[in-house]
């Protein structure tokens, strides 16, 4: 089946599809980045037990395959007595993994701020939470626009792991499977997908690029 054959059939289903794989991406992310900045915050604070249990996170959720923590999720949450939809399932693998990798991200930010300025904020009696909320948090932001841009496309792939459980309607991998199993689209099936992929990543890059330009700070 060509392409052409292949948009006529399935072409709204590909919409549908991709409809469904912004809004995961777009929920995930958002939940994803308010997680990193706690996480952070906890990863800087002055509370041994904090700091150890922030970068216990990292650790943990950097360095597990997205596949391997979606089926702990589905299978192993039932066990003790949590049951989740599947596409619930699906944003939280993806919020744990794009959070671990948006902390690390934000640790890198605020390495860029000079001692000095917080140095400068305990001088004029800034306490620890001011201090993050008003000196360095504004700043490490601002200097992750365009690591947190990439992270966006991350999780806009990292969504891909919704074909591994029967989400309804499907994600935009999750229906190359559907197709596939239905007739013979062969590689026309994953090639219009991508496409899809690859637009949206070029639009996030864009307007990362854009409040990077606007927000950067100049050293």
């Amino acid at each position: 089946m060509g392409i052409s054959e292949l948009w006529a059939t399935y072409g709204g289903m590909y919409l549908q599809a991709l409809l469904t794989t912004w809004a995961m991406t777009a929920v995930s992310y958002v939940i994803a980045m308010a997680l990193a900045v706690l996480i952070t915050v906890m990863r800087v604070c002055p509370i041994r037990p904090l700091r150890v249990l922030g970068d216990f996170y990292v650790q943990v959720f950097r360095n597990i395959a997205g596949i391997c923590l979606l089926i702990i999720i589905v299978y192993a949450l039932p066990n003790l007595g949590l049951t989740l939809p599947y596409r619930t399932c699906v944003i939280v693998a993806t919020v744990l993994l794009v959070s671990a990798f948006g902390s690390e991200n934000f640790m890198s930010g605020i390495n860029t701020i000079g001692i000095g300025q917080i140095e400068a904020a305990r001088s004029i009696g800034l306490g620890f939470s001011q201090t993050l909320r008003l000196v360095v948090i504004p700043q490490a932001l601002r200097s992750a626009v365009l690591p947190m841009t990439n992270l966006a496309i991350a999780c806009l792939l990292t969504t891909a792991i919704g074909s591994q459980v029967p989400l309804s309607p499907p994600e935009l991998t999750g229906l190359v499977s559907y197709i596939n199993t239905r007739t013979t689209g062969g590689i026309a099936t994953f090639l219009i997908s991508a496409l899809g992929y690859v637009g949206t990543a070029l639009v996030i890059g864009f307007v990362g690029n854009r409040i990077d330009r606007k927000v950067r700070i100049l050293r």
